[in-house]
């Protein structure tokens, strides 16, 4: 595997962008310069990130997000 991490990851089972080899490497994501520890989804080449909103979720049981841009950098953490 590559030491840089996807341009896009999705923490959720069902998205097309989920990868469980990638995540079981410990990515984190850095988002305007700090690190964020509630991030569902990322993309890089557009510039965002898709946040869960606490335990809140929508009508389908899943969790509440927000999308917010800006730019982001993810990077596997040192375990």
């Amino acid at each position: 595997m590559s030491d840089t991490p996807p341009d896009r990851l999705s923490t959720n089972p069902s998205s097309p962008y989920y990868d469980a080899d990638i995540l079981a490497r410990n990515v984190g994501v850095r988002f305007k310069g700090q690190d964020k520890t509630n991030v569902d989804e990322y993309c890089v080449s557009e510039g965002w990130v898709r946040l869960s909103v606490g335990a809140t979720k929508d009508r389908h049981g899943n969790p509440l997000t927000v999308k917010l841009s800006g730019p982001v950098e993810p990077y596997y953490r040192n375990t």
